[in-house]
């Protein structure tokens, strides 16, 4: 293996002089550290840094890797995939074994497109509904992060308007834009009937990972799919993140509200890159060649990532593992609220499935985006930095917006959360000094 520098300090200010920024991606530098959290290797439910000193990880390649990292199955799916000799730009038999697997374990999922990474099918399923409709509005969530096409680069002010959220946006495509509170059921009632023939899709992660974790109200979902339904709008889940997380089929599987679309990513190849839309067969007829809505790559389901997918759902549908990953994620945030309970701390733990917020200041549920953001930053990065000391890696993703999300995964065993709970024992026990 190559050797590498073990100076975090000195490896970023030399990668300042040939990446942007520094990195490759503007969250790989998670803001209570202000440097990246250099990694060399990741084993299960390990990861190790600069130095070889190895830490639980409640990341997990930002949720991606819910097998665990370097998982055999995963690891010798892609080893065959080398040996056919990297191809890319072709079609396989293994796409088709794929898109039929989807088809069997994903509600909306009448046909299936591949694609490289979260943004390309948020994007192309956008495309798809304002091509089906004949309209161009869309409805979205205040703090649901849907990728970094400029459609979903807004956000509202202090004074509601909808304004760009990066620069290089122009503001007069937000014209386009409606946003709306998270389950609030009346808001979303009032932009319905105001705006409803205008509007080509609705789109929301249908639980608020990104925020850390806001499921949806009692009847919220139902209440968008039945609106949309009326209104002949096109209902959109984002589960790029929330797929896959409390039940093989996501969201659509645990709510029991299947979309017109939907989107996946992260945990379907297990960290290898690779997206899907997936929906209605009519809907997604649209797709070029067989409609006018351009979509294509030479990436799109490359063969490795598509070979990674195969292997990660055998593995996920194999019997009794959301009874065990559930079971496994009851206990753990249980236990962990007992302990910032007991030591007087102010957190709400939330958690659904293997992803989890934690809400620092708070001792009444989070269920609305400003709830998110008002939590106690101090508090937050002090007791993440306390784990990271401990040998705990969780991520903190800004210092001004929510807390971000963590995660365990399949590889994180009772015992590996049982080390993991201690360190957060430790962690919550020195926010009292």
């Amino acid at each position: 293996m190559m050797s590498g520098p073990t100076d975090a300090a000195a490896l970023f200010d030399s990668a300042h002089g040939v990446l942007a920024g520094g990195v490759s991606a503007a969250a790989r530098i998670p803001p209570y550290l202000e440097r990246p959290f250099y990694q060399t290797r990741g084993t299960g439910p390990y990861i190790e840094d600069l130095t070889g000193r190895r830490f639980i990880d409640f990341n997990m390649s930002n949720g991606a890797a819910l097998l665990g990292h370097d998982h055999p199955a995963v690891r010798e799916a892609v080893t065959v995939g080398l040996a056919l000799g990297i191809i890319a730009g072709a079609e396989t038999a293994y796409h088709e074994r794929l898109a039929r697997t989807l088809t069997e374990i994903i509600p909306a999922a009448e046909r299936v497109r591949f694609a490289t990474n979260g943004s390309d099918v948020t994007m192309i399923a956008v495309r798809l509904a304002r091509h089906a409709t004949g309209r161009t509005r869309i409805v979205k969530f205040d703090g649901h992060y849907h990728g970094l096409t400029e459609l979903f680069l807004f956000r509202r002010d202090e004074s509601g308007a909808v304004v760009p959220s990066s620069g290089g946006v122009p503001p007069a495509w937000g014209d386009d834009v409606l946003i709306c509170h998270w389950n609030d059921a009346a808001a979303f009632e009032a932009i319905m009937a105001r705006h409803g023939d205008e509007i080509a899709a609705v789109i929301c992660e249908p639980v608020h990972y990104n925020a850390g974790c806001i499921p949806p109200a009692p009847g919220f979902l139902a209440l968008l799919r039945e609106r949309t339904r009326e209104c002949g709008s096109v209902l959109i889940f984002d589960e790029v993140l929330s797929g896959f997380r409390m039940a093989l089929g996501g969201v659509q599987e645990w709510s029991g509200v299947t979309p017109d679309l939907c989107t996946l990513a992260k945990a379907l190849s297990n960290g290898m890159p690779l997206a899907a839309v997936a929906g209605r067969a009519d809907l997604m007829a649209g797709f070029s060649p067989s409609g006018p809505v351009a979509h294509s790559g030479t990436y799109s389901g490359h063969p490795l990532s598509i070979l990674a997918g195969q292997a990660t759902l055998d593995a996920l549908r194999a019997p009794g593992v959301y009874d065990a990953l559930n079971a496994l994620a009851t206990d753990f945030y249980r236990d962990l609220q007992a302990i910032f309970d007991r030591h007087g701390v102010p957190v709400v733990v939330q958690g659904l499935g293997a992803r989890f917020g934690l809400y620092f200041g708070r001792r009444a549920p989070v269920t609305t985006y400003a709830d998110a953001v008002a939590h106690n930053h101090g508090l937050h990065r002090r007791f993440v930095v306390a784990c990271l000391e401990r040998g705990l890696y969780l991520p903190a993703y800004t210092k001004q917006g929510p807390p971000g999300h963590n995660g365990f995964s399949l590889a994180h065993t009772p015992a590996v959360m049982a080390d993991a709970l201690a360190i957060m024992d430790g962690a919550a026990g020195s926010l009292r000094a």
